[in-house]
């Protein structure tokens, strides 16, 4: 037994000075390689106590090689580990899942975006049902008041007979998991708001800014309140990044793309659309000529029979409540560009046979009256492709917990 715990010592000395031969002294090495050899020179001559004292003579001078440190303090072990912690998490963001909050109501039922709803300061809960409520569901309270006066841009009052979000809010996303906004004025500094620019237009800000522009020629008055209500959070996705480089995407699923040089997005969508991701379902794969038939989407001619796409078609329940006359062809009014798919004769062609990265694919939202979507832009480059959304989240009060089909 003591000639095995001798060897395993000359063995551990052999690996310590491999391991820190950058950081030792010549003369460290020297030394710790000679009493490393009067401690194997002890266990071939096979005297116990020889190799006892050698064995002590090794490990005082490998102990004492290097110059001693300060134990770290309770703080510096908590910001190492917690570092640690962050390197592994990016680690498997970049290359492996990516979490993904759900910015809009494009995919409703089968996946929640934020929403805002009005609800007076008076009548909200206390404040410890409202931290539960958060945990729970996701929700928040919101009240925003206006910090000066603010001269709104002429464009925001008036796309046909609605307010237009795009030219008094901006959207922005900061790693694709806080999903925000800024009220953009004419003489004063963005206002950040606490959502994205949809959802507090219906907490309130829809109000006081028709107000804005009916009574006050477009200057919102300092105090005024903005927003008052609750703000319910999008769902929490992970999206696959591994699985498109194994496999080819596949019509049905949903997927998360980016938005990188896609013109036709950004002409439709505006500024908020830059480098930002979506998440639709994937209808329409290289090669694919589609259109839509109402309630179906067609290739080719053909019906689309993925059962995603069905429950679309064909709605039942929540879907039925949202779109009862499935798929529908674009809507004009509003677009800032001719929609792609306007009309039955209409057809959006993938195109199958291009160089590395271009080929095309086709995104529709199942909420297809409320979802900007490739029936107004056009295909999605495979170079924007993301990956599948894999698994929802959180908030756990709604029906989504679990892998997302």
């Amino acid at each position: 037994m003591w000639k095995k715990e001798a060897k395993l010592l000359a063995k551990g000395a052999r690996k310590f000075l491999h391991y820190k031969r950058d950081l030792l002294k010549p003369d460290r090495i020297d030394e710790i390689n000679s009493r490393r050899e009067d401690l194997l020179d002890a266990i071939r001559a096979g005297n116990q106590d020889l190799v006892k004292e050698a064995s002590k003579q090794l490990q005082a001078t490998c102990e004492n090689a290097l110059p001693r440190e300060a134990p770290l303090t309770w703080f510096e072990e908590n910001v190492e580990v917690m570092f640690v912690a962050i390197v592994i998490a990016l680690g498997l963001r970049a290359y492996y899942l990516q979490p993904f909050r759900i910015p809009t109501g494009s995919m409703m039922p089968t996946l929640n975006g934020i929403t805002g709803y009005q609800k007076p300061e008076a009548e909200w809960p206390s404040a410890p049902s409202r931290v539960l409520e958060q945990i729970h569901r996701g929700r928040s309270y919101v009240k925003v008041i206006n910090d000066r006066d603010r001269t709104l841009s002429p464009k925001g009052w008036v796309l046909g007979s609605s307010l237009d979000p795009r030219e008094v809010c901006r959207d922005f996303q900061w790693m694709h998991f806080f999903s925000k906004s800024y009220l953009i004025s004419l003489d004063a500094p963005p206002l950040r708001l606490p959502a994205p620019g949809g959802p507090m237009l219906d907490a309130g800000l829809k109000r006081a800014l028709i107000e804005a522009y009916s009574q006050n020629d477009g200057v919102l008055k300092k105090g005024v309140v903005l927003a008052e209500g609750y703000i319910d959070t999008g769902d929490l996705v992970l999206v696959d990044k591994v699985s498109y480089h194994f496999r080819n995407p596949k019509r049905g699923e949903v997927f998360v793309f980016d938005t990188i040089e896609n013109r036709g997005i950004h002409q439709s969508s505006g500024d908020q659309a830059a480098g930002s991701h979506y998440i639709k379902r994937l209808c329409g794969l290289p090669g694919d000529s589609l259109s839509v038939a109402t309630p179906e989407v067609l290739n080719h001619g053909k019906i689309l029979l993925e059962p995603g796409i069905q429950r679309v078609a064909h709605p039942a329940g929540k879907y039925a409540e949202l779109n009862p006359s499935g798929y529908l062809l674009a809507n004009p009014q509003g677009s800032r560009i001719p929609p792609r798919l306007m009309k039955p004769t209409d057809t959006l062609d993938l195109a199958a046979r291009a160089r590395p990265g271009m080929r095309e694919y086709a995104a529709l939202g199942d909420n297809t009256g409320n979802s900007l979507d490739s029936r107004y832009w056009g295909p999605v480059k495979e170079f924007n492709l993301v990956g599948p959304a894999l698994f929802s989240l959180w908030p756990f009060s709604t029906s989504h917990w679990g892998f997302i089909d």
